[in-house]
């Protein structure tokens, strides 16, 4: 069952647990697994209103919200009933939120511990069926990054969503365009936004569309907009490239229904033939590539490395060279690195240290090739974080 194939897709609704008895206070993962038939009961309501897929109701089922809990049981389960709740032919996924965790300079979060934390949960799911995998709700490119570098340990689907504000802006400064030409490089199959209906986001992805390599997914926030209200919004991010649309929490069978109509006059979405997607990219910015990049001198990853990248405005080079030489290298260029005004490429000669600097850093790299690493380490190594080899 290839997903892609079907689009567009409308996606079930972010549910409301308490329309469907969840007691206050009570967890819904918990609650809708010791009793299924309420969540049968919602998700075949979506699907009755015009939901094509499915998710399990999974969002928070992980190590960062449930510690106590067994979470490749719950995940399992909650995938089961999910499952017997579908329609023959209707694709069932797992919903994976965001774990809260911030690393620095955001927070003291380890990168490892929230990718661990995502692998188990995500694990579950893949072993459990799951058809697919959609990474929602997320408010930073890091946890959104390690959300994703666990769910492509699998072969299924990723549709990968952060979450922004009216002006478009993740939590920690990220937008649409960076995270495209971010997340679409790690391997992606589906890249957009949690957002309202603004029609300056809407613009955001027109802007996007010619960079991008994937279809562009959505989901939108009510707001207070009836049936009609949310159709009509819908149409300009459908007219963008939005593949997959989905709705917030508290939309009732009316908008679904709605948003199924307007789906009826779109095929799939036409990506564009040869995409512009040759940049390097901090969570804030990105940096589109010329055909010859020259890098700067080597940097050395010392306590200035912050001001080296601020201060590095050369007319001359068009890339910042940093070096790294032990793994604090590629701990302090994950830290600092969002405040370059340049693309930056990495030197190293150490398959491992090169992997962890490409792995810490919350963007697209450059990796140096006229290094010591061969081009079979080298090559494999630069695509499973999507880096640029130069």
């Amino acid at each position: 069952m290839e997903l892609l194939d079907r689009l567009p897709l409308l996606l079930d609704p972010i549910p409301d647990f308490h329309a469907a008895g969840l007691p206050a206070g009570a967890e819904p993962e918990l609650w809708l697994a010791e009793h299924p038939d309420a969540a049968r009961d919602l998700l075949r309501g979506f699907l009755a209103a015009g939901a094509q897929v499915l998710r399990a109701p999974t969002l928070t089922a992980n190590r960062f919200c449930l510690p106590d809990c067994d979470i490749s049981g719950l995940n399992r389960k909650l995938l089961s009933i999910a499952c017997s709740a579908a329609r023959p032919g209707i694709p069932v996924g797992g919903a994976i939120g965001p774990s809260g965790l911030f690393v620095p300079p955001h927070g003291e979060s380890d990168f490892d511990d929230i990718f661990d934390g995502y692998r188990e949960q995500i694990r579950a799911l893949d072993e459990g069926g799951a058809d697919f995998l959609i990474l929602e709700g997320f408010h930073a490119l890091s946890d959104l990054r390690a959300a994703l570098l666990a769910a492509r340990t699998t072969g299924l689907p990723v549709i990968a969503l952060m979450s922004v504000d009216s002006d478009g802006n993740t939590m920690t400064g990220g937008s649409l365009l960076p995270g495209l030409i971010t997340l679409q490089a790690m391997g992606a199959d589906a890249v957009g936004l949690c957002c309202t209906a603004e029609p300056d986001l809407a613009e955001q992805f027109q802007r996007a569309r010619q960079h991008a390599a994937v279809p562009f997914a959505i989901r939108l926030e009510i707001a207070g907009l009836s049936p009609r209200q949310l159709a009509e919004a819908a149409v300009s991010f459908l007219d963008a490239g939005v593949g997959i649309l989905g709705t917030g929490t508290g939309a009732g069978p009316e908008h679904l229904k709605a948003l199924a109509k307007t789906l009826k006059n779109y095929g799939p979405p036409m990506l564009p033939e040869e995409p512009d997607c040759d940049a390097a990219a901090i969570e804030q910015e990105a940096f589109f590539l010329g055909d010859d990049i020259i890098l700067s001198e080597p940097i050395r990853c010392t306590s200035s490395l912050e001001d080296d990248l601020i201060d590095l405005d050369d007319e001359q080079v068009t890339a910042a060279l940093v070096e790294i030489t032990g793994m604090d290298d590629a701990v302090l260029l994950g830290t600092v690195g969002g405040m370059a005004r340049l693309p930056i490429a990495v030197h190293a000669d150490i398959p491992t240290l090169l992997d962890a600097a490409l792995r810490y850093f919350q963007g697209r790299l450059i990796v140096d090739s006229d290094c010591q690493i061969e081009r079979e380490t080298l090559e494999p190594l630069a695509a499973k974080y999507g880096a640029i080899i130069y």
